[in-house]
């Protein structure tokens, strides 16, 4: 198999799993869709000639930057606008609706945990939700996690573990681990 359809293949097989881990770190669902675009680019850009199997790691490891990026812009600019506007106005993120269930009860609570979550992810320090999105929402071991945030193994599971109990702390109710 040519490279090109070596890059094919392991774009697509990581695009969706790219685009939730996008939309857990950036709570934007637009933006995560540039996110991952720009982090597809720059990989095939700067990566495409380098090993296959280094290809995971660093794939994420440039996702894990942009959603980084765009977190320091949208505080700047939200930052900016409260000068001029003040901080009355909804926030469009909250406002997303997401996929629908014919049971409303189901889907109240679905919604009801899953912005528990992100409310509660949203007060972590940057590492903290990087090592919890990576191990918990994408499944990734410590190893892989450690070479996408650029730390040792031992940072992992420090911040992953400060990060569960924190959540397990806010959650309460919700948490049911």
């Amino acid at each position: 198999m040519d490279r090109t359809a070596e890059l094919d293949r392991f774009l697509r097989g990581v695009e969706r799993q790219a685009y939730v881990m996008a939309r857990t770190m950036t709570g934007d669902p637009e933006e995560s869709m540039d996110v991952v675009q720009d982090t597809m680019f720059r990989f095939v850009r700067r990566y495409a000639r380098r090993p296959e199997q280094e290809w995971r790691p660093l794939f994420f490891r440039i996702l894990v930057n942009r959603s980084r990026d765009f977190q320091r812009r949208r505080a700047v600019r939200s930052r900016v606008m409260n000068w001029f506007h003040g901080d009355d106005r909804p926030d469009p993120v909250d406002s997303a609706r997401g996929p629908r269930t014919d049971e409303p009860a189901v889907e109240v609570a679905g919604q009801e945990a899953m912005a528990a979550l992100e409310r509660a992810m949203a007060g972590l320090p940057d590492r903290q939700r990087e090592a919890f999105v990576l191990r918990c929402l994408e499944g990734m071991n410590v190893a892989e996690t450690a070479e996408i945030m650029g730390c040792s193994d031992g940072s992992v599971k420090t911040h992953y573990s400060r990060a569960l109990s924190a959540l397990r702390g806010q959650l309460g109710d919700h948490y049911d681990g």
